[in-house]
């Protein structure tokens, strides 16, 4: 693959922006039927969650990186991949509380923002000791989510998601190969890990 398309893929797909993508399909692509949340104002849970899953992390990671707790921002040194993971998924987790306090949002919401928070955590516990891909591991379980979808909603036809889904998590594989950002075993070992613990949680939660 190109590298320069492969960049492209790495920061348009980053794994901080896929929980705002994934909210996007649940609020403006599955049926109005299946929330309950009025249409008129779903932007704004949409704009709640790129602020807590994007810009606040985001910011968080640039300011380390200012404070020199951080080579760069592509954290591509495995031992300083802790701080930044950890506050990414107390954020996560904080996000996945505020949506289920609130009884106007919809179970689906706390429950996929859960599972994510949960990924950010596994990512960070399995950064100890080997640097696995966060960005195998995010596509990973936004395929799993995809499918969950699916199943929860069978009138939704899910089919043109999940199939865009299959050809990024592809594509982003393959780009984060390209940049040799990872080995084979780190990026393979991300999408696994993040496809099971989306299935399992579902399996297990629902």
């Amino acid at each position: 693959m190109n590298r320069s398309l492969a960049q492209v893929l790495s920061v348009v797909l980053h794994p901080l922006l896929l929980p705002t993508y994934l909210f996007a399909v649940i609020l403006y692509y599955m049926p109005t039927a299946t929330l309950t949340l009025p249409y008129q104002i779903r932007w704004i849970v949409l704009c709640m969650i790129f602020f807590t899953t994007f810009i606040i992390p985001g910011v968080a990671a640039y300011s380390m990186v200012r404070l020199g707790h951080l080579d760069s921002i592509e954290m591509n040194r495995r031992e300083q991949r802790s701080m930044p993971l950890l506050f990414t998924g107390v954020c996560y987790a904080l996000t996945s509380y505020l949506l289920y306090r609130e009884s106007t949002f919809d179970a689906i919401f706390y429950f996929v923002m859960g599972i994510i928070a949960a990924s950010v955590f596994l990512t960070f516990i399995i950064s100890q000791f080997w640097k696995i891909s966060a960005h195998s591991m995010g596509m990973g379980g936004g395929l799993g989510l995809l499918l969950v979808l699916n199943w929860l909603a069978p009138d939704a036809m899910m089919v043109g998601p999940i199939a865009l889904g299959i050809l990024l998590t592809g594509a982003v594989l393959s780009a984060r190969l390209s940049l040799h950002a990872h080995t084979p075993a780190e990026v393979y070992g991300g999408f696994v890990s993040g496809f099971l613990l989306a299935v399992a949680a579902a399996y297990t939660g629902l």
